[in-house]
C-alpha cells in the first residue's frame, strides 16, 4: 500500500510530465487558452494513459521484453521482441485515441470541436508513449503499480494544463509587456511552475536520507572505536617487547 501512495504522490508532483520532463508541451501550450477545453483534453490524457499504461506492461511482460514467451513454452524462451516496443506500444495508444474520439464526438460535439486537431494527435503525444516507456525502463512490478502510474502520470499533466489554463485566463488582464504577450510569458511561468513543482522533491526523501544520516554517522562511531581498539592493542604490544627487552 505505501509503495501505491508513494508512486502516485511522485508521479503527480516530483516526475510530473510537464514540469519534470517537459513531454506533452505541444497541446500543453496550444489547448491552455480556456479551462474547460483544458480539462477536457487532461480528462482525455488521464483516461488514455489508464488504459494504455497496464495495457503496455501486459504486452511487456508477456511478449516483448528478453524471455517473456517462455509462457509457450520452453522452446520459446529465448525469444527477445523488445525491438517491437514502440511499433506495439503505439498501436496501444492509437487504439485507445480512437476509442476517446469516438465517445466525445457522441457525447461533447462542442469540446470535439473546442479541441480540434488536438484530439487525435494525442496518439502522438510525447506524454502518453512517455507514460509506457516510463513503465518499461522503471521496471513497474506488478499491473497493478502499472495502472497507479497511468492514473498518475495523466493527474499530473492534468493539473499542469489546468493551472497554465486558469492563469493564462486571468493574464489576460494584466498589463504584459507586449514581447512578451503570447508564448513569452507562457514559457515564463512554466518555467516558474517546473521550479515551484522540484520543492516537492523532499516530500518523499526526507525519511530515507534521515535514516541515512544517522546509519552513517553510526558507522563513523563503530569505525572509529574499532580504530581505538586497534592503537590500544599496539601499544600494549609494544610496551610489553618493550619491558621484555629491558629484563633481558
Amino acid at each position: 500500500m505505501l509503495e501505491h501512495i508513494e508512486l502516485f504522490f511522485r508521479s503527480i508532483f516530483i516526475d510530473n510530465m510537464v514540469f519534470a520532463v517537459f513531454l506533452g508541451m505541444c497541446s500543453y501550450l496550444a489547448v491552455s487558452k480556456k479551462v474547460a477545453t483544458a480539462v477536457g483534453l487532461g480528462a482525455a490524457v488521464i483516461f488514455v494513459l489508464a488504459v494504455t499504461v497496464p495495457m503496455n506492461w501486459l504486452l511487456d511482460q508477456y511478449l516483448l521484453r528478453d524471455g517473456a514467451l517462455a509462457w509457450l513454452g520452453p522452446e520459446y524462451a529465448d525469444y527477445n521482441l523488445s525491438f517491437l516496443s514502440f511499433i506495439l506500444f503505439i498501436a496501444t495508444i492509437a487504439t485507445m485515441v480512437q476509442l476517446v474520439e469516438i465517445v466525445v464526438e457522441k457525447f461533447s460535439p462542442s469540446l470535439y470541436n473546442s479541441l480540434g486537431i488536438f484530439l487525435p494527435l494525442i496518439a502522438v503525444n510525447c506524454a502518453i508513449l512517455g507514460g509506457s516507456l516510463f513503465m518499461q525502463s522503471r521496471e513497474i512490478a506488478t499491473l497493478g503499480l502499472a495502472f497507479n502510474y497511468g492514473v498518475s502520470s495523466g493527474i499530473g499533466w492534468f493539473l499542469a494544463i489546468l493551472a497554465i489554463a486558469a492563469i493564462r485566463e486571468k493574464i489576460r488582464y494584466s498589463n504584459v509587456p507586449a514581447p512578451l504577450r503570447g508564448l513569452g510569458i507562457t514559457f515564463i511561468i512554466t518555467g516558474l511552475m517546473g521550479i515551484g513543482f522540484q520543492s516537492f522533491g523532499g516530500m518523499l526523501t526526507g525519511g530515507s536520507e534521515e535514516e541515512a544520516a544517522v546509519e552513517e554517522t553510526t558507522t563513523a562511531a563503530k569505525t572509529e572505536e574499532v580504530g581505538k581498539k586497534e592503537i590500544k592493542k599496539e601499544i600494549d604490544e609494544k610496551e610489553i617487547s618493550y619491558n621484555d627487552a629491558i629484563n633481558k
